[in-house]
């Protein structure tokens, strides 16, 4: 019996040397933020909330022989999201080129140009009819199964990146809401100086093919956006602009748009303040998939914040928003709102 236990000691101790040694790198980060928001929609009643966003993100990694790195990670997010397990691998090249395989999103969408808004998680709620967007990415479908190939940075000429993406449909059979079976993307980022500033420009193109059973979309996803970023000292100032149509993603799954978005913003950063402003204005014409032009929706919001920085990696924030919006080319929805918080990340 004692040597029957001196040997299953030994094994479990030789599979724990072997597990450790042969482990991947792991890493944690996150963060934790929660504040008050308070709603005033114009019309309506007055409320407030606590608004909570917690993350907790672990990333595995590592190297072969070859030099290739093998990178993946997953994710334990807020009160109603559990989980986020839909990350893919990557495989990073020893030519600094990136391969990322299974739910890579959308390359048109990695290389949208970031706009300052409010840091604040505050927001006026709009009727869920309501199609225009906000988002210089609203246009860049995927599904699960599809890669995104990455080049080397100073691609063609100095300080280009590019991207193309493919996905492909699960073939399960249409349904009555539309479903994106498949896509296909490019796009680019060239940073570059112009005197003391530094300028980074992104643009890129999506299209995507989707069915469901019975009607069927006159115009499938296509859009394209284009932004520019520049970076003096402390001051940072963007402007962007996106173009598309959209077929599936109202309220009810089975209608179409065409939209345009128009978005500004400005961060400017004095010691541990942070000073956001930003603008957004969307227009969608949407109707019925095969059906005719409607009244157009729209969406104008503007936003603000101030974030202070307490102290290493806790940030206290002030958020402002104010939203104008119509639906059907009637006036809804308008309304501001403030939010107070701080975020803790690690």
């Amino acid at each position: 019996m004692k040597k029957e236990l001196l040997m299953g000691t030994a094994l479990v101790s030789t599979l724990g040397a072997a597990s450790i040694a042969e482990a991947v790198t792991a890493s944690m980060s996150g963060n934790h933020q929660t504040g008050m928001e308070f709603d005033s929609p114009n019309g309506g009643t007055d409320t407030n909330a606590q608004i909570n966003d917690n993350n907790f993100t672990v990333s595995l990694s590592e190297t072969t022989d070859g030099g290739m790195t093998i990178s993946s990670s997953f994710k334990v997010m807020d009160e109603n999201t559990k989980e986020d397990y839909d990350a893919g691998f990557t495989l990073a090249f020893t030519d600094g080129s990136k391969l990322d395989v299974l739910n890579a999103g959308n390359a048109s969408g990695s290389h949208a140009v970031s706009i300052p808004g409010s840091a604040g998680a505050e927001g006026v709620a709009n009727t869920s009819t309501n199609s225009a967007p906000t988002g210089l990415d609203f246009a860049t479908g995927s599904t699960a199964f599809g890669i995104e190939y990455h080049t080397a940075a100073d691609f063609l000429a100095d300080g280009l990146k590019a991207s193309i993406s493919i996905s492909t449909d699960s073939g399960a059979a249409a349904v009555s809401t539309y479903r994106t079976d498949s896509h296909v993307a490019i796009g680019a980022t060239y940073v570059t100086d112009l005197g003391d500033s530094s300028v980074t420009i992104g643009g890129g193109y999506s299209a995507t093919d989707g069915s469901r059973d019975g009607t069927m979309p006159n115009d499938d996803t296509a859009g394209m956006h284009a932004g520019i970023s520049a970076v003096t000292g402390d001051l940072t100032v963007a402007v962007g602009f996106a173009d598309g149509s959209v077929a599936g993603t109202s309220d009810n799954g089975s209608d179409e748009y065409t939209a345009e978005v128009v978005k500004a913003g400005v961060k400017y950063v004095s010691g541990d303040l942070t000073f956001n402003v930003g603008f957004a204005s969307g227009e969608a014409d949407d109707h019925a998939l095969g059906g005719s032009d409607g009244d157009d929706d729209s969406q104008d919001v503007t936003s603000a914040s101030v974030s202070y920085a307490v102290a290493s990696g806790v940030t206290a924030i002030l958020g402002y928003t104010s939203t104008s919006s119509t639906d059907e080319g009637a006036g809804t929805d308008d309304g501001s709102a403030w939010y107070i918080g701080a975020n803790m990340s690690f």
